[in-house]
């Protein structure tokens, strides 16, 4: 089970996706889609109820022509 500290820090890192992706012009299911995932995995990812891999990650900050999420 995850820490509060932890639950914390995904809802901080799914807002911080929503402002960019938002920014950007994007709907959730056009990033989920070029990021090789599924829309209701992206979106609970921006509700922080997920905990993306590594991997995933990368994907979306691809997509979203993020260099790295400490300047989010």
């Amino acid at each position: 089970m995850a820490t509060k500290d932890q639950e914390n820090r995904r809802k901080e890192l799914g807002e911080k996706l929503k402002r960019v992706r938002e920014q950007a012009g994007l709907a959730q299911t056009e990033v989920a889609t070029r990021a090789g995932l599924s829309s209701n995995y992206y979106a609970r990812i921006e509700r922080g109820e997920e905990n993306p891999s590594f991997e995933k990650l990368e994907s979306i900050k691809e997509v979203l022509s993020i260099k790295s999420l400490d300047t989010l």
